[in-house]
């Protein structure tokens, strides 16, 4: 048997087997388009704006339906009503962790997951500093830099087309050359720091006066040193924090990038904003959370940035914990589950003409804040968002401050600033832009 007969038997024994595999995998799953051999329905989404092609899907097969990424299923939940079935009425049922491959090599399994100017990224990311590190860096130190130039280089490609392509298809993390070394390469550094910072406080731990995140963790090791099942170890510690970095640096930072973005190109917007606070807390003090709620407007509006910027269309995955009987559909344990969040926070009946930037979308008739239900660009449920309560306060002191002290203005005409997303994978990010801040 020659070489050439070898491989097409053996070619036409795998795609034999991928169809054996998707055909006997999808039982009483949701309908879906039909997959091909190994890609499954990649090729039939626009790795661009994934958001998009799942809206495009919900008008064909309802509301939930079954997508293959690679040979893998994926069940799709779109919509406010089936989102907020799966995420909070039976959030237990789904509150598994779905399949994240790239963020699984980072970290070998443990953690979790999650271009402004240099400011808006360096802020946010002392805020974690402090929080982890029991300190906050000068702008202009060398360590502090490296960090931020590695995060940012990550956070880019994580929303590449190709990243997308290698969560769908994780062979191709081992294989295949490209941008996803480097960012194993850079999480791999920054794990070398944090663990440098750990050993120093090891060296000066006091177990009845922790400082910050790292000396609680390394009390709870203390704790359970004796238990072989603790979860509670130096790996687990350096992934964790290299998880918050990530979750609580580059998500606020492009959320206050894209915010400006908006407010320099709506200056009715910011006008208003600027009326209120003049009014609320003026110029001799800084701005408070307390503030928010003598402020509906500028409440309102910061609700309408996250509203509107939808930062992770498409959710972090979810997974089926057990088998689960769901809208006569049968969704075996471990199924990736994908809930669009986009369809939740673009709903046109909640908030009417979605797609154009309104606060008022949050205002009643009388200019009171209105809360709204479908607000959920934390997620709900089990697994929303462990930073929610910081990711809500540091856009309004961000905000609110900037526009306390600055006026905002474009270069260009500000009809002419383009606010949608330059791509919409894992995360939205805005188009680049330039801005002038002018003392008030």
């Amino acid at each position: 048997m020659d070489l050439v007969t070898v491989l097409v038997l053996t070619v036409s024994c795998l795609l034999l087997l991928s169809l054996w595999r998707q055909s006997s995998g999808r039982g009483k799953l949701p309908p879906g388009p039909t997959p091909l051999p190994f890609v499954g329905n990649i090729l039939q989404i626009d790795m661009k704006d994934i958001s998009k092609s799942l809206t495009n899907f919900s008008k064909v097969y309802g509301p939930v339906f079954t997508l293959y990424f690679g040979m893998k299923p994926t069940v799709v939940v779109h919509g406010y009503e089936a989102v907020k079935e799966v995420l909070d009425d039976r959030g237990e049922e789904f509150s598994g962790r779905g399949d994240f491959p790239i963020v699984e090599r980072m970290n070998n399994g443990l953690g979790s997951l999650c271009d402004p100017t240099f400011i808006l990224s360096s802020a946010p990311s002392n805020v974690i500093c402090s929080v982890v590190f029991h300190n906050r860096f000068d702008y202009e130190d060398k360590n502090f830099l490296s960090l931020m130039e590695k995060l940012n280089e990550n956070f880019k490609i994580f929303n590449s087309p190709w990243m997308q392509v290698c969560n769908a298809i994780p062979v191709f993390l081992d294989y295949l050359p490209g941008s996803h070394r480097k960012v194993l390469k850079n999480v791999a550094d920054i794990k070398s720091y944090i663990l440098k910072r750990v050993k120093e406080h090891q060296e000066t731990l006091d177990m009845d006066n922790p400082r910050d995140f790292i000396d609680c963790f390394l009390i709870k090791m203390e704790q359970e040193k004796n238990n072989p099942q603790s979860e509670f170890t130096t790996e687990s510690l350096m992934a964790t924090v290299a998880d918050v970095f990530v979750a609580g640096s580059e998500t606020t930072s492009t959320t206050l990038r894209y915010g400006l973005l908006l407010l320099l190109k709506h200056t009715e917007v910011t006008a208003k904003v600027q009326k209120e606070i003049d009014h609320v807390i003026g110029r001799n003090r800084s701005p408070c959370m307390q503030d928010r709620t003598r402020m509906p407007y500028t409440d309102a509006t910061v609700h309408e940035i996250q509203r509107y910027v939808n930062l992770i269309p498409n959710n972090v995955p979810h997974a089926a914990t057990c088998d689960v009987r769901f809208r006569n559909y049968v969704i075996p344990k471990g199924t990736q589950i994908v809930t669009s969040l986009t369809s939740v926070l673009h709903d046109d009946k909640e908030f009417p003409n979605p797609k154009i930037f309104d606060p008022g979308h949050f205002l009643d008739e009388k200019g009171n804040f209105k809360k709204s239900d479908y607000f959920m660009p934390f997620s709900t449920g089990k697994q929303i968002c462990v930073g929610e309560g910081l990711a809500q306060m540091e856009p309004f002191l961000f905000l609110t401050t900037i526009l306390q002290n600055f006026n905002l203005k474009s270069p260009v005409d500000p009809k002419d600033l383009d606010t949608t997303p330059v791509a919409n994978g894992f995360v939205s990010v805005p188009s680049k832009f330039q801005i002038c801040f002018i003392p008030v």
